[in-house]
């Protein structure tokens, strides 16, 4: 008796696996062997940039509460430097945050800084 190759739980899979790269560019949605590739550089750069995405946003805050800071004389450095000094425990999405939405409410924290 021969091998059978394409029973039901294969073809269940390859079908799984080419519906998950569908969109994709060329082979890479129609051959099986290329899909399982694409499949799994996509999951890597999945789970890689789900990672990398805390570090961005820390950027993203970063850069605003720099922004504020410099419009009111000071350099970012000190600015942090100074809210560590003072004991004023605010991490810089929540500071972010205050730039965005309470521009009254940072100068406030700034004022009480300097």
């Amino acid at each position: 008796m021969t091998k059978v190759s394409f029973a039901v739980s294969s073809r269940k899979t390859r079908k799984k696996i080419l519906k998950s790269v569908r969109g994709q560019y060329s082979s890479r949605s129609r051959l099986y062997r290329k899909a399982k590739e694409a499949l799994r550089d996509a999951l890597l750069a999945n789970y890689y940039d789900r990672k990398k995405r805390k570090s961005d946003f820390r950027s993203l805050w970063i850069t605003r509460i720099n922004a504020a800071v410099r419009q009111e004389g000071l350099s970012y450095s000190k600015f942090i430097a100074a809210l560590k000094k003072s004991g004023i425990e605010l991490n810089r999405k929540m500071l972010a945050y205050i730039v965005v939405n309470d521009s009254a409410g940072f100068k406030a924290i700034v004022d009480k800084l300097k």
